[in-house]
C-alpha cells in the first residue's frame, strides 16, 4: 500500500485589471509527491519515489534520488515506533510522511561446534578481526547511481535456511552478535549466483571469521555480502548480471559445516535477505 503526501500549491496572484499597475507574480510551485508505505518491519528495505530533482532526508542523511525520483532505505533490526521521511523540491514545496515500524521476534540461536579461537580470539587475532571488518565496512559506504537494487531478487543457491536473520546467537555457550544474514545449507562446491546485477566491490577468499568474502553493490548504498565461500569467481571492479555464477559455497572461517551466509546492508544498516525474496 502507498501513502502520497502531498503539499497543496500556494494560491497564485489573480488577474489584473487594464486600470490596475501590474505587478511581479512568483511562479506557483507544483505539488510535492512523496510515495512511500504506510509501515514496513525491522530488517526491511523500503523504497520510495519523490519528484525527480528533490532532496529527501531520513535520519540525517540525504537519501540518493534516481532520475525518476526513486529512492531506497534500511531499516534496522532494533528501529522502533515510526520512520519520519521529508522531502523538499528544487521549486519549492515540501513534504513529509511516517512509517510505522512492524517489530518482530527475534529468538535465542545456539550455535555449538564452533573452534574455540574464533568465539574468544586472542588479542593478535582480534585485532587482525578488526581490521578485515572495517576493510569489508569501508566498501560500504560507496553510494552509486545505479539501479540494481530494483530488480527482483532470486535465491543465489538453493537450500534448508539453517541461520535467520536478527536471531541472537550464542556461540558453545557465549553469548554474541544477533546474526547478519541469512545462512543457506549446501553441499560444498554448489555454485553461488549473483541474486541480482552489481558491481564486485570486496573479495578475498581468507578472512579469519568469515573465510571466503564477497561483497556485491547494488547501488544506491544497498550491498549483498556472501561469507564462507570456498571459491570466489569474479574480482573487484568486475560487473556481474543476475544469475551469474559468481563463487561456491564452503566452511571457511567461522562455520560449523558447509552453507552459504548472504546478508544485505543499506550502508550501515543490515536488513534481512528473505524480505527482499518475499516482497520483490
Amino acid at each position: 500500500m502507498l501513502a502520497a503526501a502531498m503539499l497543496a500549491a500556494l494560491p497564485g496572484c489573480s488577474t489584473p485589471s487594464l486600470a490596475t499597475p501590474l505587478r511581479a507574480t512568483t511562479a506557483t510551485p507544483a505539488p510535492l509527491m512523496l510515495e512511500l508505505p504506510t509501515r514496513a518491519s525491522q530488517g526491511a528495505l523500503v523504497a520510495g519515489r519523490t519528484r525527480p530533482g528533490a532532496t529527501v532526508r531520513h535520519a540525517g542523511r540525504a537519501l540518493r534520488v534516481a532520475d525518476d525520483g526513486r529512492f531506497v532505505f534500511g531499516i534496522a533490526r532494533d528501529a522502533s515506533e515510526t520512520i519520519d521521511i521529508e522531502a523538499s523540491g528544487t521549486g519549492g514545496g515540501r513534504a513529509a510522511a511516517s512509517i510505522r515500524v512492524l517489530p518482530r521476534d527475534w529468538p535465542i540461536e545456539q550455535v555449538r561446534g564452533v573452534p574455540p579461537a574464533t568465539v574468544n580470539p586472542p588479542p593478535a587475532i582480534a585485532e587482525r578481526i578488526r581490521r578485515e571488518q572495517a576493510r569489508v565496512s569501508a566498501v560500504r559506504t560507496r553510494d552509486d547511481a545505479r539501479l540494481d537494487w530494483t530488480q527482483r531478487f532470486q535465491w543465489p543457491v538453493r537450500g534448508r535456511i539453517s541461520g535467520r536473520f536478527g536471531n541472537q546467537r550464542v556461540y558453545n555457550g557465549s553469548p554474541g552478535a544477533a546474526h547478519s544474514g541469512m545462512d543457506i545449507a549446501a553441499p560444498r562446491g554448489t555454485p553461488v549466483r549473483a541474486p541480482a546485477a552489481g558491481v564486485v566491490t570486496f573479495a578475498d577468499r581468507d578472512l579469519y571469521l568469515t573465510g571466503g568474502t564477497l561483497v556485491l553493490d547494488h547501488g544506491h548504498g544497498v550491498s549483498s555480502n556472501f561469507l564462507h565461500l570456498s571459491r570466489i569467481d569474479v574480482s573487484v571492479g568486475q560487473r556481474v548480471e543476475q544469475g551469474q555464477v559468481i563463487a561456491a559455497v564452503g566452511a571457511t572461517g567461522r562455520a560449523t559445516g558447509p552453507h552459504l551466509h548472504w546478508g544485505m546492508n543499506w550502508f550501515d544498516v543490515r536488513i534481512d535477505p528473505l524480505l527482499m525474496l518475499d516482497s520483490r
